[in-house]
């Protein structure tokens, strides 16, 4: 039987690599989006080209009832999930004397609840069958303080510490939940920002340039995968050496 895969946030970036890295390795694979609809269908075609099955759904993981739409969707489609790839979350800097309660709201709403909605369905479904993995996408900003990014280094710190608390809870019945923590990763967002600023930070990294989100995608899959089956509760970083 085809094992199935949901990624949240899986039109594009990180999510998009984590997608086709999982398809690539057998996966039938569930794109979730929250806005852009030709992104999340041309990340599905792009899947079934390699020769697996694959769907988007819209939903908002900021809301649950959203969020119960789509495990019920899923249900409908699939009789098993056995990866989540929680990786949908927001990126808003603000330095501390300048954020305000919307921004703080938001980042909270989408990077920490939006995580344990997702996290409670998918176990939900999993626990029928006794096995499944569970990856949070955290970052490098849980370990390491960078200007202006107050409220988002919290959110990751508090995913880092969901990621092992809930691992604890759920290994008993054969489910196990990592985090992987990037560092800079070449993607739309980092590709618009002037050169000055990349040379800045590239000089921190010891291996000397970005990570490529292919780079991300293969540690998600190996943590999917058997050769992972004895790692759990662990928050594995991918950041070229920039928090040494």
């Amino acid at each position: 039987m085809s094992k199935t895969a949901l990624i949240t946030g899986g039109s594009r970036g990180i999510g998009k690599a984590c997608a086709l890295s999982l398809a690539e390795n057998g996966y039938d694979i569930i794109i979730n989006y929250c806005n852009n609809s030709a992104a999340a269908e041309a990340t599905v075609n792009e899947i079934k080209a390699l020769g697996v099955n694959a769907i988007s759904i819209k939903a908002d993981v900021s809301k649950n009832d959203e969020v119960r739409s789509m495990f019920k969707r899923i249900n409908a489609t699939t009789k098993q999930l056995d990866v989540l790839v929680n990786n949908a979350g927001i990126v808003k800097d603000q330095y501390l004397l300048m954020l305000d309660g919307a921004t703080t709201q938001r980042c909270i709403n989408t990077n920490i609840v939006g995580y344990v909605y997702c996290l409670q369905q998918a176990a939900l479904k999993m626990f029928r069958k006794k096995s499944g993995c569970i990856i949070n996408i955290s970052s490098v900003s849980s370990k390491i303080a960078l200007p202006g990014q107050v409220i988002y280094s919290a959110t990751k710190g508090a995913i880092n510490s969901m990621t092992q608390t809930s691992a604890k809870e759920l290994a008993p019945y054969g489910i196990r939940v990592n985090a992987v923590a990037p560092g800079f990763v070449r993607t739309e967002m980092l590709d618009a920002l002037n050169e000055e600023y990349i040379k800045k930070h590239i000089e921190n990294i010891p291996l000397g340039k970005f990570a490529d989100v292919e780079d991300v995608a293969n540690v998600v899959s190996f943590l999917c995968s058997e050769k992972a089956s004895y790692i759990t509760g662990q928050v594995v970083i991918v950041d070229g050496g920039l928090s040494l």
